[in-house]
Formats: structure tokens, C-alpha cells, sequence
């Protein structure tokens, strides 16, 4: 673990896995409910914690990359549902590399509680969690230059849903209609780190 100075009044602090940032992130955020630590913004990312709005950061080095992590608990919320439609138009080719047919894909997909790692890409694009490391799958070798809003995307160990239009390499499985993010929406954005995430598989259109 190593930590550095970003600007006046922000910190980041690299550790080795997603695992250690998630648990690093609770700790923080523990420390931050306790008021030992006054920071206004603790943002969790793939191998790295950012703590922004931290007064003279550099003195909290020592002590912050000597804290031991703590394991998320069990979120007692209810996951999110979205409703998902499993026709995108990798289905095919992800079923090919998990060598399962499309239906299982499906299964496996819809049948998995997923937890939101971190956010980031885009404004309310979740970075999920929790499908095992065999169906991880390549990003495509040409990326589209517009993925529609909604379209749910598998690529490396995560899964995601895009929020809006945007360009991208992952792996189109299905669609949702639900809004990822709306301004006018208080908190805007549907999911945020530590969120439980369930698909929901529907008929189209």
C-alpha cells in the first residue's frame, strides 16, 4: 500500500486488488462515521481509494497506509432490480467463450447477485461485481462508436450498464430500461459502491 499526495487536499492511496480497495474504501468510511477522520469525498476505484477534501493530506500518510482493512458487511438493503431483455448482440459470442449455450448464459447472468465495486467511465456507470473469474470475457477487438443507453456489457470480471450513448469495447449481452442517471434525481445516480444488484430477465420488445 502505498499512498500519494494529489493537489492541497486530496489523497490516493494504491493497493493490490479490488478486494483490498473495497475493503480499504469501508474502513475509510468507518473512520470518516466514528469523526476520526474528516474528508468530504472517499471515492473507491479498481486498485485505488481517493479521499478528496483531506486538510494538509500528507500528514495522514503514515497513518492511513497502516490501516487495516475491513470486509464490506452484508448490505441489509434489498438489491436493485433491472429488468433486463437478453437479446444483445454478443450474447452469441459470450456464450461461445464460456462454452454454454446463450440460455445459460442467461442463467448464470440473472441467477448471480452482483455488488457494485466502484463507479466511474461515465455519470451513473456501476463497475459490478460477482460473477466467478471463469466467465471472465476479452473486451471486443474493435470497440462500437455508440453503445445505446441501457445496454448491459460484460468485460474482463465485471459487468456493467451504460448509461447513456457513449463509445465501447464490452460485450453487449441484453438491455434495461432503467435510468441509470437523472440530474433531477436525488441521489442521482441508481447505483453507488456497495449497492446489490440483481437482472431480471423480461420478453421483449
Amino acid at each position: 500500500m502505498r499512498a500519494l499526495p494529489v493537489g492541497q487536499e486530496a489523497l490516493l492511496i494504491e493497493v493490490g486488488s479490488a478486494e483490498e480497495a473495497g475493503a480499504l474504501h469501508t474502513a475509510l468510511l468507518r473512520r470518516r462515521a466514528e469523526g476520526t477522520l474528516t474528508v468530504r469525498e472517499i471515492v473507491p476505484a479498481a486498485r485505488t481509494v481517493l479521499l478528496d477534501g483531506l486538510p494538509d493530506p500528507a500528514r495522514w500518510i503514515p497513518e492511513l497506509t497502516a490501516l487495516e482493512g475491513v470486509p464490506p458487511a452484508p448490505s441489509t438493503c434489498s438489491p436493485v432490480e433491472l429488468p433486463v431483455r437478453y437479446d444483445g448482440p454478443d450474447l452469441a459470442a459470450v456464450a461461445a467463450h464460456w462454452a454454454v449455450s446463450e440460455r445459460e448464459v442467461v442463467r448464470i447472468h440473472a441467477g448471480t447477485e452482483f455488488t457494485v465495486a466502484f463507479c466511474g467511465f461515465a455519470p451513473g456507470f456501476g463497475y459490478l461485481t460477482g460473477l466467478p473469474a471463469r466467465y471472465d470475457v476479452p473486451r471486443r477487438a474493435t470497440p462500437r462508436t455508440a453503445v445505446p443507453p441501457g445496454a448491459v456489457a460484460l468485460a474482463g470480471p465485471y459487468t456493467g450498464v451504460y448509461p447513456r450513448t457513449s463509445p465501447g469495447g464490452w460485450q453487449l449481452i441484453g438491455a434495461t430500461d432503467a435510468v441509470l442517471w437523472d440530474h433531477t434525481r436525488d441521489p442521482a445516480a441508481l447505483l453507488s459502491p456497495g449497492t446489490r444488484v440483481r437482472f431480471v430477465p423480461v420478453e421483449g420488445p
